[in-house]
């Protein structure tokens, strides 16, 4: 059971132990490291980054650290930053970081407000950080990992198509 779950709710075992555990072993600890140091740099605030789950976690749990990096690569996205111990407004403080990056990340590359609140997935938030991480150059900013994509556009020869489609034929031409 991760350190940082809600101390409210029941230890996991059985089959929900064992999802929790492959959930786990995704979690890039290197990657981790590597953006809590963009993060760093973005926001020019100080803190622990060590990729390890549990402080990766506490870094970002409360929310305002990915309320001011969303602010840092685009001025005034978050209006108000919750400063409250409540657990509601750190976790209205998530929502307003998720509301940001909904803008900028895939759908499928976002996280849900308990994968990292409760440390239910931090690999989940791990993936949405990357995923913006690398969109960096948009705002002006260096990015972290491979450059983002252009566009999607890709021309092929007939030729290239028979080759790498099986039973591939090129469309009729038309008489005009």
């Amino acid at each position: 059971m991760s350190a940082f779950a809600s101390s409210e709710r029941a230890e996991k075992s059985g089959i929900a132990l064992e999802a929790q555990q492959k959930i786990y072993e995704k979690y890039d600890k290197n990657l981790a490291g590597d953006i809590l140091q963009w993060v760093q740099g973005i926001t020019g605030q100080s803190f622990d980054t060590n990729g390890d789950a549990e402080n990766f976690v506490r870094v970002f749990q409360d929310g305002s650290l990915l309320c001011n990096l969303a602010n840092a690569l685009k001025p005034g996205s978050v209006k108000k930053v919750n400063t409250s111990a409540m657990a509601f407004k750190k976790m209205e403080n998530i929502s307003f970081f998720l509301k940001f990056a909904e803008e900028f990340v895939q759908k499928s590359e976002l996280f849900q407000t308990v994968d990292l609140y409760e440390g239910q997935d931090p690999n989940a938030v791990l993936i949405c950080l990357a995923s913006l991480a690398r969109k960096a150059e948009k705002f002006g900013r260096d990015g972290l990992g491979p450059k983002e994509a252009q566009g999607d556009r890709r021309e092929w020869t007939d030729e290239q198509l028979k080759k790498g489609i099986p039973n591939y034929r090129p469309p009729p031409i038309e008489a005009q």
